[in-house]
C-alpha cells in the first residue's frame, strides 16, 4: 500500500520521459480545472490538460478569438493551427490584460509580452518549446478525472528573451513615476531585474498570478547542451521598443524607450563664479578700487603739500599778506568778510538755520511755559492713537509675513489651494536605534541579506504599538461639539467622503504587514529548489521593498505589500539613511501621518490643530519613557509656528531686561553731579523715565494708528521698532539735555526762555535726523515683502511721533524737572529740599572734556588722519569684496530657538531622507485636453509628442543635479488613455439591464459588461473624453484595473460646470533639498522648465495665448523672495539713502558738500555691515534687510549731527572745526546712541531664539560699532580734509554782531562817562564823543555842564532815558 504513490510517480515520470518533441504537436490542450497545489491566488489557477496531440486548425469564432489574443501567430483562417482551445484563449486574454494594463503604453512591449505567453500556450509547435515536468490527476470541470499539467519547462532563445526584456524594462507607471518592471520582477525590483529574473517571476506560481510553475530556460544560439531531445528553443523575433507593431501601433515613447528619445543637447553647465585674470573677479575689482582710492588720497596729500609749501614761500615774500592757509592748504577765512563774498548758498544756509532756530525757540518757550497743559494734550493724542490697539491684528503666519499677496508665488499658491486642496499637513517621526547591532539573514529566496539594527522585529512591533496609540487619539472638540479623532481630519485618498481609521494615509514600515501583529509574527516552511527553510517577516519585507505595488508576495506567506488603506508605501517613505537602494540596511524608520489641510479659521482647521497638539503630547511622553528603544526626532505641521511663538514669549523677559538696562543707563548718564548732597536733586531719573515713556508712547501711537486703518503688526515690529526708536530718541534726548546742562542762563532770562533758546540751537539737528529717518522708512515701505513693508511703516510713524513728543511732552517734562532742580527738591521725595542751590554755571560732564582734551587732538593729528583714511579705505574695499560673497537665504532651522525639538528634526530630515518635497506642475484654464493634439502635448506614452509636458519633465530628471527633479511627473492623461484602452478591462459598458450602456467597473463580472468604452484607437474622441473622465477619476485602482484614478488623480483635475478642465496638476519629486540656496535654485529651475513647457503648449491649436503652466511647491512662498531680494534690497536701501542726502542738503541750506559727505559715510557703514555679515556667517535675507534699513536710520544719528555741527562751526580751519564738532556733538552722540544701544544689545546675546541672537544681537552690534567707528572716527577726519568751508554769511553776521556789540560797548562807556560828569559843576567838556555813527553830543541834547546848569537830576534822567 505504501508503494502505490511511488509507483504512480514512477509511471508519471515514464510517461513524461516518453513524450516526444515534434513540430506540429501540442503538449497540453484545453482547460482541465484548478491547480490543487495553489491556494489564495489573485486569479483562478486554471491549468491545462496533459494531451500530446497534433495542433488543430482553427476557424470561425475560435480563429477570431485567436487573432485578437495572439495576432503574431496568425497565418490566415484555414491556415492557422494552434494548441489552445477557445476557453484557453479567453483565460489567456484575461491574464494578459492584467499585465497589459501597465504595459500597453508601450505597444511593442505589450506585443512581446503577449508573444511569449502565446508561444507557450498556443504555438502549433508547442511540444518543441515546452517540456512538461509535472502532471497531476485532478477533477476536471466536467467532473471527470484528467491529467493536468502543473509544471513545465519553456525554452527560449536568449536573442528573443533579451529583446523582449529590453523593450519592457523602461516602461513607466505614470501614477508613481516608477517602472512597470519593478512589479514584474519580484524580489529584485527594477534595478536588479534581468531577463532571467523577469521570466522566473512570471513563471512562479507563488506570485498569485501564474496558474502553474513555468521554468524558463534561456538558451544561447547554438547551445544544445542539456536540451531534451527534439526541443528547439523558440527564436522568434521580438520587437524593439522603438519599432511599430505589425498591427500598425506606433513605437514606444521616449519616456518608456530610450531608443525613441531624440538627441537632446546636454544642458549648459551652471554659470561659474565671476572671474578676471584667472582669479575671483570681485577680488580683482576690490583690489583695483583699493589701489585707485589709495593713490587718489596720496596724490591729494602730495598736491596739498606742494601747494602749501609754495604758499608759504609767497607769504614769506609778502605776496600774500591778507589770507593765510591752514595745514591742508585750505583757505582760512579772515575776520573781515565783505558782503560781496557771501554766496547765495551761504545766505540760504544762514536763512534756513535762522528760521528753524527762531521757530523752535518760540515753540520751546511756549512748551516750557505751560508744561502741564502740554503733557495733558500729549497724553490725549497718544491715547486716541493707541486706542486702535484694541483691534490690533498680529500676523504670525509665516506666509503672510514673508510673501507679498501679489507676489507670483502667493498668486500661484492661491490658485493651487483654491482649485485643489491645500498641500496636506505632515506629522512625522524619524526614528533611529544607534548602537544596535545588525544581522546577516540567510534567506531561502534572496540569499544573504544585511539587516541594520533598526530593521528588527522587536523595533517594528514597538513602532506599530506607537503608531496604533497615535491612531487611537480621541479628544473633545468644541467646534464639532463631539469627540473627534484622526478619521475626522486625516488624508484618505481612496475614501475621502466617508473615511474610517483604516482609510487614513499612514506611511510606515508596519504598513507592509497591513499593521497586523499576526502578519509580522507569521512564518512558514517553504521549499525552493529542493531546499526547505523557514520564511518570515524578513523575506516578506525584502520582497516588498523591491516590489511595493504587489498584492501578493512570492513567499508561501502570501501576504500583500499594500498598506491597509489600499495604496502602496514606497520604501523611501518608510525608511531612511540607506545607500544605493539597500533598504534593509537603513538607519532610520519613518512614520508619517498625513492630514487634510483646511483654510485658517475653519472648523476643521481647528480640529486638525487640536489633533496635532494631542499627537505632540503622545510623542513627547513616549520620548520621555525610559523603556523606549528609539532615539527619534518628530514634528507636527503646527510645530514651526508653535516654536516661533513660544520663543517670542520666552524672550520677552530678555527684551524687558534690555530696556531696563537702557533705562538705568539713561537715568544715570543724564544726571549732573556737582556734590554728593545734591545727587538726588541733580539726577535725571524722572527725565530718563520720561524719555523712555516718550519712546513707548510713540511706538504705541504708531501701532494704534495702523491698527485703526487695518495694517497688521508682527512680532518683528514688536521686537525691532522700540529698539530703533529708542536709539533715535535717546540720542535726541542726550543732545537736548546735555546742551542745556552746558548752557548758562543769561542775566534776566527766564527758565522757560533758556529752554526755548537751547531747543532752538539743537532742534534743527534733531529735525534733520528724525525727518531723514522717517522719510527713509516711509520709502522703505515700498518693499514688496510684507514684513519689511509693515516694519517700515510702523518705524516711520514711530520715529515721527517720537520727534513730535520730544518737541512737546519731553520739553514740558524737562521744564518741570528744571523747576524742581532749581528749587533744590529731590526727585522721588519732592517735599525734601537740599542746599546749596544749583550753581548757574555750565556743566561739561565727563565725556566733553575728555574728547576735547585728548580724543579730538589725537584723532585729528596729521599722521593719525592719514592712517584713519587708509584704514577705512581698506575696510571699504574689503567689505565690497565680502559683500559680493554674502550668503543669500534663511535656513528654516534658524527660526527655531536653541534646544527646540525642531532643530533635531531638521538634522534627522537632512541626514536620513532620500527624496525631496513633491513639486506640482499646474496648468491653468485655456488648454483643450480633449483633442488628440491636446492629449499628445501632455502625455508621454505611445503617440505622444517627444517634447510634451511630461516628457520635458522626464528629460529634466536625467540631470537631477541641475534641475533638482529626481522623480518624473505622474500623468493623469497617460493613465486615462491606458484606462480607456480596449486592451484592458478598466473601462467597459454594461450589456445587460438595468444598466445597459452605462459605465461598468472592472470589479464586475465580464459576462454582464462585454462592451468596451472605446474601439481600437489610440485616443478617445472629445465626446468619449468628456464622458468617461469623471468615471476614471472616481475608479478605485485594484488588481484587475491598477490604472483607476481615485487617490492618484481624483484631486488632480478640476472641471467647471460645463466640463471644461480649468486646472490640473502633474506631480514630480525634487531631489533632497537641505538649505535655502538649494530651495531657491530648485524654484528657479522649476520655473524655467515650466516656462519652456508653457511656450510649447501654446503652439497647440486652440490654446489660449494667456495659458500658463507653473510649478508649485509648498515651500515656494518662503523662498521666492531670495530670487529678487538682492535687487530689491539695493533699491530699498537706496531709497532710504536718498532722503538722508536731500534732507541734509535742504536743512543746511542746499549744502551739497555736507549732504554728499553725509551720504558717503552712511553708504560706507552699510557696505561694511554687509561685509562683516559675510565674515560672521550672517545670511542676507528679509530679516537682515530690515536691519540694514535700520542701519541707515541709526547711521543718520551717528553722522548727521556731526555733519551739521561741523557745517555751522566758525573756527578758522577745518581741523579746528572738526575738533569742535567731535568734542561737542561727538560726546553727545556717543553717550546718546552708542552707549544707549550697546548695553541693550549685549543683553540680547542671552536670548534663546537664534534669529534674535544672529539678526538682532550680532547684526545690531555690528551696526552700532561700525556707526561709532564711522561717525566718531572716520567722519571727523573726512570733514577735516574735504568738509565744506566756513559759511561766510555766518561769519559776516558774526562780524556785524561783533561790530555792533563793540559800538554798543563804546556807547555805554561814553554814556556812563557823561552820566558821571553830570554830577559835577564845571565848564570842562566831558571829552570827545565815541565814534558811534548814531551817538553824538547833539543827539543826546547834552551840552557842557557849568556851574550855572539848572537841574542836574533832570539831566541825569534824560541820559538814563537815552540809555
Amino acid at each position: 500500500m505504501f508503494h502505490v504513490p511511488a509507483l504512480i510517480a514512477l509511471l508519471t515520470c515514464m510517461v513524461l520521459s516518453e513524450a516526444q518533441h515534434e513540430a506540429g504537436y501540442c503538449t497540453f490542450y484545453e482547460e482541465c480545472g484548478y491547480n490543487p497545489l495553489l491556494e489564495d491566488t489573485l486569479i483562478d489557477p486554471i491549468v491545462p490538460c496533459y494531451n500530446y496531440t497534433p495542433a488543430l486548425a482553427i476557424t470561425g469564432a475560435h480563429y477570431r478569438q485567436f487573432k485578437q489574443v495572439c495576432p503574431m501567430l496568425d497565418r490566415g483562417e484555414g491556415n492557422t493551427f494552434a494548441c489552445c482551445s477557445i476557453r484557453q484563449l479567453k483565460s489567456l486574454d484575461k491574464s494578459l490584460k492584467l499585465s497589459k494594463a501597465v504595459l500597453l503604453r508601450c505597444p511593442s512591449c505589450a506585443e512581446n509580452f503577449a508573444h511569449l505567453h502565446c508561444i507557450n500556450t498556443c504555438s502549433p509547435n508547442q511540444s518543441q518549446t515546452v517540456n512538461v515536468t509535472k502532471v497531476m490527476n485532478i477533477t476536471a470541470f466536467d467532473n471527470s478525472t484528467k491529467e493536468a499539467v502543473v509544471a513545465y519547462q519553456a525554452f527560449l532563445s536568449t536573442s528573443f528573451a533579451d529583446a523582449a526584456f529590453q523593450s519592457c524594462k523602461n516602461v513607466r507607471i505614470p501614477a508613481t513615476g516608477g517602472y512597470a518592471i519593478a512589479t514584474m520582477c519580484g524580489r529584485y525590483g527594477a534595478k536588479l531585474c534581468t531577463p532571467q529574473r523577469w521570466y522566473d517571476f512570471q513563471g512562479d506560481s507563488s506570485n498569485g498570478l501564474a496558474p502553474l510553475d513555468i521554468d524558463f530556460n534561456l538558451v544561447g544560439e547554438g547551445d544544445t547542451e542539456g536540451l531534451p531531445e527534439g526541443v528547439v528553443p523558440y527564436g522568434g523575433r521580438a520587437l524593439r521598443c522603438n519599432e511599430k507593431t505589425p498591427s500598425g501601433r506606433d513605437a514606444c515613447s521616449c519616456q518608456d524607450c530610450k531608443e525613441s528619445c531624440p538627441k537632446i543637447p546636454q544642458p549648459a553647465p551652471p554659470r561659474g563664479p565671476f572671474r578676471l585674470l584667472g582669479a575671483d573677479g570681485f577680488l580683482i575689482i576690490s583690489i583695483i578700487l583699493l589701489c585707485v582710492l589709495t593713490l587718489a588720497f596720496v596724490s591729494y596729500l602730495s598736491i596739498t603739500y606742494v601747494v602749501r609749501s609754495q604758499r608759504r614761500k609767497d607769504e614769506e615774500k609778502g605776496k600774500r599778506t591778507i589770507k593765510g592757509k591752514d595745514q591742508n592748504s585750505n583757505d582760512v577765512t579772515q575776520q573781515v568778510v565783505d558782503p560781496s563774498e557771501v554766496t547765495c548758498a551761504d545766505r540760504n544756509s544762514l536763512a534756513a538755520q535762522a528760521f528753524l532756530k527762531s521757530r523752535f525757540q518760540i515753540w520751546g518757550t511756549v512748551m516750557a511755559t505751560y508744561p502741564l497743559t502740554v503733557l495733558l494734550l500729549s497724553a490725549v493724542v497718544v491715547a486716541v492713537f493707541s486706542a486702535g490697539l484694541k483691534s490690533i491684528e498680529l500676523t504670525t503666519d509665516p506666509v503672510e509675513l514673508w510673501s507679498a499677496p501679489n507676489s507670483r508665488a502667493r498668486q500661484e499658491k492661491e490658485f493651487h489651494d483654491t482649485h485643489f486642496d491645500p498641500f496636506f499637513r505632515t506629522n512625522q517621526l524619524i526614528l533611529t536605534a544607534p548602537g544596535r547591532k545588525g544581522q546577516v539573514y540567510d534567506s531561502l529566496l534572496f540569499g544573504l541579506q544585511n539587516f541594520s539594527g533598526i530593521v528588527s522585529k522587536d523595533l517594528i512591533i514597538e513602532l506599530l504599538e506607537l503608531q496604533k496609540q497615535i491612531q487611537a487619539i480621541e479628544f473633545w472638540s468644541e467646534d464639532l461639539n463631539r469627540t473627534a479623532s484622526l478619521k475626522d481630519v486625516c488624508f484618505a485618498p481612496l475614501n475621502p467622503s466617508n473615511s474610517s481609521l483604516v482609510d487614513c494615509a499612514v506611511n510606515s514600515l508596519p504598513q507592509y504587514f497591513q499593521n497586523s501583529l499576526k502578519n509580522i509574527n507569521d512564518k512558514v516552511n517553504m521549499t525552493e529548489l529542493g531546499v526547505t527553510k523557514e520564511v518570515d517577516w524578513r523575506d516578506h519585507l525584502i520582497y516588498c521593498f523591491n516590489s511595493p505595488l504587489s498584492f501578493k508576495d512570492i513567499t508561501d506567506l502570501g501576504m500583500s505589500c499594500m498598506a491597509d488603506y489600499g495604496a502602496p508605501v514606497f520604501p523611501f517613505l518608510a525608511v531612511g539613511g540607506y545607500e544605493n537602494e539597500d533598504y534593509t540596511n537603513a538607519e532610520a524608520l519613518i512614520l508619517t501621518f498625513s492630514l487634510n489641510n483646511y483654510p485658517r479659521g475653519s472648523t476643521k482647521f481647528k480640529v486638525a490643530m487640536q489633533w496635532e497638539r494631542e499627537f505632540l503630547k503622545i510623542v513627547q511622553d513616549y520620548q520621555r519613557n525610559p523603556s523606549s528603544n528609539f532615539t527619534f526626532a518628530y514634528m507636527a505641521e503646527r510645530s514651526l509656528e508653535d516654536e516661533i511663538n513660544r520663543t517670542t514669549a520666552e524672550d520677552i523677559p530678555i527684551f524687558m531686561i534690555s530696556y531696563a538696562v537702557i533705562f538705568v543707563y539713561i537715568a544715570v548718564a543724564l544726571g549732573e553731579y556737582s556734590s554728593w548732597r545734591r545727587i538726588l536733586v541733580d539726577s535725571k531719573f524722572l527725565v530718563g523715565l520720561g524719555g523712555i515713556l516718550v519712546v513707548g508712547c510713540s511706538v504705541l501711537a504708531s501701532m494704534g494708528f495702523y491698527s485703526w486703518i487695518g495694517v497688521p503688526s508682527s512680532l518683528v515690529i514688536l521686537q525691532v521698532v522700540p529698539f530703533l526708536v529708542l536709539a533715535v530718541g535717546a540720542d535726541n534726548i542726550f543732545i537736548f539735555v546735555l546742551e542745556y546742562q552746558r548752557d548758562v542762563r543769561r542775566p534776566g532770562e527766564k527758565r522757560e526762555e533758556q529752554i526755548g533758546r537751547v531747543l532752538g540751537n539743537v532742534a534743527p539737528s534733531m529735525l534733520l535726523c528724525s525727518l531723514s529717518e522717517s522719510v527713509c522708512f516711509f520709502l522703505g515701505a515700498l518693499s514688496t515683502m510684507p514684513a519689511v513693508k509693515t516694519f517700515a511703516l510702523y518705524a516711520a510713524l514711530a520715529v515721527l511721533m517720537d520727534f513730535v513728543l520730544q518737541m512737546t511732552a519731553f520739553v514740558a517734562l524737562l521744564s518741570l524737572d528744571v523747576r524742581r532742580q532749581d528749587g533744590g527738591r529731590c526727585e522721588l521725595l519732592c517735599c525734601v529740599t537740599v542746599t546749596p542751590q544749583h550753581p548757574n554755571k555750565p556743566n561739561d560732564g565727563f565725556l566733553l572734556p575728555l574728547m576735547r582734551k585728548y580724543y579730538a587732538p589725537v584723532l585729528l593729528h596729521r599722521y593719525t588722519r592719514v592712517i584713519v583714511m587708509l584704514v577705512f579705505i581698506f575696510m571699504l574695499s574689503g567689505s565690497l569684496f565680502l559683500m559680493f560673497h554674502v550668503t543669500v537665504g534663511l535656513d528654516q532651522e534658524l527660526a527655531m530657538p536653541q534646544g527646540s525639538y525642531m532643530l533635531e528634526y531638521f538634522q534627522y530630515l537632512y541626514k536620513y531622507f532620500e527624496v525631496g518635497v513633491p513639486i506640482y506642475f499646474v496648468t491653468k484654464r485655456g488648454f483643450n485636453f480633449t483633442t488628440k493634439e491636446g492629449m499628445n502635448a501632455v502625455c508621454s506614452s505611445v503617440g505622444c509628442d517627444q517634447f510634451s509636458l511630461t516628457q520635458k519633465i522626464q528629460y529634466a530628471t536625467d540631470y537631477p543635479e541641475r534641475s533638482y527633479i529626481s522623480i518624473p511627473a505622474n500623468s493623469w492623461v497617460d493613465d486615462f488613455i491606458d484606462w480607456l484602452n480596449p486592451g484592458s478591462d478598466c473601462c467597459r459598458l454594461y450589456t445587460k439591464y438595468p444598466h445597459i450602456g452605462k459605465f461598468c467597473p472592472a470589479s464586475e463580472e465580464a459576462d454582464i459588461c462585454k462592451a468596451k468604452c472605446m474601439p481600437l484607437s489610440l485616443r478617445p474622441s472629445v465626446k468619449q473624453f468628456n464622458r468617461f473622465l469623471p468615471h476614471f477619476l472616481g475608479n478605485r485602482p485594484d488588481l484587475k484595473c491598477p490604472k483607476g484614478g481615485l487617490g492618484a488623480y481624483d484631486k488632480a483635475v478640476v472641471m467647471d460646470e460645463s466640463g471644461e478642465i480649468i486646472a490640473s496638476r502633474f506631480m514630480a519629486y525634487h531631489t533632497p533639498l537641505t538649505n535655502s540656496q538649494e530651495f531657491t535654485n530648485a524654484l528657479l529651475k522649476a520655473r524655467e522648465l515650466a516656462h519652456n513647457i508653457t511656450l510649447g503648449m501654446r503652439q497647440i491649436p486652440g490654446t489660449s495665448p494667456d495659458f500658463e503652466v507653473f510649478p508649485y511647491t509648498v515651500t515656494n512662498v518662503f523662498y521666492e523672495q531670495y530670487l529678487s531680494i538682492v535687487p530689491e534690497g539695493l533699491f530699498g536701501v537706496s531709497l532710504c539713502l536718498l532722503p538722508t542726502f536731500l534732507v541734509c542738503c535742504l536743512l543746511l541750506g542746499l549744502d551739497l558738500r555736507s549732504g554728499l559727505l553725509n551720504l558717503l559715510t552712511i553708504i560706507m557703514i552699510v557696505v561694511d555691515t554687509v561685509g562683516v555679515m559675510t565674515l560672521w556667517g550672517i545670511h542676507y535675507n528679509a530679516v537682515a534687510l530690515i536691519n540694514l534699513v535700520t542701519a541707515v536710520g541709526i547711521s543718520v544719528e551717528f553722522v548727521s549731527h556731526m555733519t551739521r555741527s561741523f557745517a555751522l562751526s566758525t573756527k578758522a580751519t577745518r581741523v579746528e572745526r572738526a575738533a569742535e564738532a567731535t568734542a561737542n556733538m561727538g560726546s553727545a552722540v556717543f553717550a546718546g546712541v552708542a552707549m544707549t544701544n550697546l548695553p541693550g544689545i549685549l543683553v540680547l546675546a542671552f536670548a534663546k531664539a537664534q534669529l534674535i541672537q544672529i539678526f538682532f544681537f550680532r547684526l545690531n552690534l555690528v551696526i552700532t560699532l561700525l556707526g561709532v567707528a564711522h561717525g566718531l572716527v572716520f567722519l571727523p577726519v573726512l570733514l577735516s580734509y574735504f568738509g565744506p568751508g566756513v559759511n561766510k554769511a555766518v561769519l559776516l553776521q558774526l562780524q556785524q554782531e561783533k561790530s555792533a556789540a563793540l559800538q554798543e560797548l563804546e556807547r555805554r562807556k561814553y554814556l556812563k562817562h557823561v552820566y558821571d560828569n553830570l554830577s559835577y559843576e564845571g565848564d570842562a567838556p566831558p571829552g570827545p564823543a565815541p565814534p558811534g555813527p548814531a551817538l553824538t553830543r547833539a543827539s543826546t541834547g547834552a551840552t557842557a555842564p557849568s556851574k550855572d546848569t539848572g537841574n542836574p537830576p533832570e539831566a541825569r534822567k534824560e541820559v538814563l532815558e537815552q540809555l
